[in-house]
């Protein structure tokens, strides 16, 4: 038999605090008793959970629906393990159609990552199917189907794996997973989409929109400005793609007025997971008087950075700490990103507590950076349609910008010649890419536009972050707590663009959808590779590559980041640095669900290691 220790129990109660928030989700009749067991302890064999995916009745708010959940709740259970353990999930199908689980973040053999069509066939209904792998990381993930639509209707959990050792100690943890909801069927909203792209979209500019405007920045400017984003059939409020006119935006499973709560003492460290698990949505995340220490990105030790608001994209986690000093509530506040809604919970002293709600935010706007426009173009658009050449937007950039241009050119030839003394290529490891213009290659019609300029813009908040005053998170705050051991210069890059037609609604990379590919990305086992991701869209995209480590190169030399999914935003260049150590076929896509599935995914081949041993002639 196993034990159940101090720390199993411990942990049990930190189960019990998502959990027992999960339970209202369901009609009186349908609840369950909480579904997460404590861990238990086998001398003798793996950790095991057994996972069933089915439809159930469940309450979000005030209104009835049926979801697709695990154990009978959304989010599933929170599974929990300890570095070095080994698992066993067991998951069964009790949908009429085929499902899966991918373990979103951890490193797996390929044939347990549960991508249908890469990795396994998925799992058929009536049928029940096991992972099994050794755990050889730390830190906060999550599960989700790579199946259909599946994740829009509930299919998805939290996962935490206890280190060898802490190095930020806290007094209790909460898990926050964020995520959104339509009581629509997921595909008559991407039939929607597919129709009139902006069908969800009710913070369009408007007569009235463009006076308030005129009052702000003068009329002609104003009007300048309409008529270049009218000449792209663009629209600068082209923020997401799917809002609060159909999702409501959940907290734990619980809508906004049902007020998930977590308890502290004053004076407590509280450590909070973050996971945003929506299928469309961003979230930009604050505790107003509460400021927040961010200790970990995408389950990976961060040296400790303090801010007053976060943005976190589609599938990316973030650990913070807090310190509530008073004997009061606060408000966990997620608004989306196009302040079409929010997400809320309470951090209390005592059950029954609320404090106030922010106001939402006026809406942003998407600016000329966002379509790569040339600096100091004035009001000439900055993106160039897909069928133009590209001389023809050349022509409009002014001479100190080619200077620039130039010395721009000057440093990248320089970090080319310092890698290559390395024995790498490209820029010196760890080092954000230098600005370079758009190539001639438009990527067909499957690209409605390209920037003139692509650029880092790890240092920038995002659209509509930023101009509050507060401390606000960014990509080159991130530096890993533990250098990187293997820092090798690449001896390679791949250079793939993020490319769409947001009138046709059409996602792809390099211009081809996913079933246009004509093969494989190939990876040597053990090689070092610079990836170069080039955003041609104005809308952002969260990049997640399954299977390995993706080293951000955000200047902090051997203290880059590890992340398992970047956010990209509108034409900027990142690179990031890979070392496939796992063989098989791995997926690489874009985690808005619905970009996902029109085609922004692509399949990464990483070849077996070579012989160590050869036959001597």
């Amino acid at each position: 038999m196993g034990t159940f220790t101090r720390r199993d129990f411990l942990q049990a109660l930190a189960v019990l605090g998502i959990t027992t928030g999960l339970e209202a989700l369901l009609p009186a009749y349908a609840r369950p008793r909480p579904q997460v067991r404590p861990l238990r302890r086998q001398t003798d064999g793996p950790v095991t959970y057994d996972l069933t995916i089915a439809e159930t009745p469940i309450r979000i708010g005030a209104r009835k629906a049926t979801a697709t959940t695990i154990n009978g709740t959304v989010p599933g259970p929170l599974l929990r393990f300890r570095e070095g353990d080994e698992v066993i999930l067991r998951v069964t199908n009790r949908l009429k159609e085929d499902t899966s689980i991918h373990w979103h973040g951890l490193l797996v053999p390929f044939d347990m990552d549960g991508v249908p069509g890469v990795s396994f066939p998925g799992i058929k209904p009536g049928e029940t199917f096991e992972y099994r792998f050794r755990i050889r990381q730390h830190g906060t993930y999550w599960y989700h189907s790579h199946s259909g639509l599946q994740e829009q209707t509930g299919v998805y959990g939290p996962l935490i794996i206890d280190p060898a050792e802490e190095p930020y100690p806290y007094d209790r943890e909460y898990v926050i997973v964020l995520s959104d909801w339509t009581f629509e069927n997921p595909y008559r909203v991407l039939a929607r989409l597919r129709k009139y792209p902006g069908y969800y979209n009710f913070q369009r500019r408007t007569l009235s929109n463009l006076f308030e405007e005129a009052r702000e920045r003068g009329f002609w400017s104003a009007l300048k400005d309409r008529l270049s984003w009218g000449r792209m059939r663009m629209g600068a409020t082209d923020i997401v793609d799917i809002t609060g006119a159909t999702y409501t935006y959940l907290l734990n499973g619980r809508a906004p007025e049902d007020n998930w709560t977590g308890l502290f003492r004053p004076g407590e460290r509280v450590r909070l997971r973050f996971i945003n698990a929506a299928a469309g949505s961003f979230f930009d995340v604050r505790i107003p008087g509460l400021p927040m220490t961010v200790i970990q990105a995408d389950g990976q030790y961060v040296q400790p950075v303090t801010v007053d608001e976060f943005r976190i994209g589609i599938a990316e986690t973030y650990d913070v700490i807090v310190e509530p000093k008073e004997e009061k509530a606060y408000t966990i506040f997620a608004e989306s990103m196009d302040r079409s809604g929010y997400a809320r919970g309470t951090l209390a002293p005592r059950e029954g507590m609320e404090g106030p709600i922010p106001p939402l935010r006026k809406r942003p706007l998407r600016t000329h950076a966002d379509m790569g426009m040339v600096h100091g173009d004035g009001d000439h658009a900055g993106m160039q349609h897909g069928g133009m050449q590209q001389h023809e937007g050349r022509e409009h950039r002014p001479m100190h910008h080619q200077n620039q241009q130039h010395q721009d050119m000057s440093h990248a030839q320089h970090g080319a010649m310092m890698a290559g003394m390395m024995g790498g290529v490209g820029q010196p490891p760890g080092m954000p890419p230098e600005p370079q213009p758009h190539s001639k290659e438009t990527h067909g019609p499957g690209n409605a536009a390209i920037p003139m300029v692509t650029r880092s813009r790890l240092h920038e908040p995002g659209v509509g972050l930023g101009e509050d005053g507060w401390r606000v998170l960014v990509y080159t705050d991130l530096k890993s707590l533990y250098p990187r051991k293997d820092f090798r210069p690449p001896t390679r890059e791949i250079e793939l663009h993020l490319t769409g037609n947001m009138e046709r609604f059409l996602w792809s990379i390099d211009g081809k959808t996913y079933s246009e590919a004509p093969e494989p990305i190939r990876l040597r086992y053990g090689e070092r590779v610079r990836l170069i991701l080039v955003n041609d869209t104005m809308m952002e995209h969260p990049m997640h590559l399954h299977g390995m480590w993706m080293e951000l190169e955000n200047g902090h030399g051997r203290h880059i980041p590890l992340k398992h999914t970047i956010l990209v935003k509108p034409a900027e260049r990142v690179s990031v640095l890979i070392t496939p150590d796992e063989p098989g076929p791995w997926a690489f896509h874009c985690h808005i669900l619905y970009h996902m599935d029109m085609g922004m995914f692509r399949v990464f081949e990483v070849s077996e290691p070579e012989t160590a041993a050869k036959t001597s002639s």
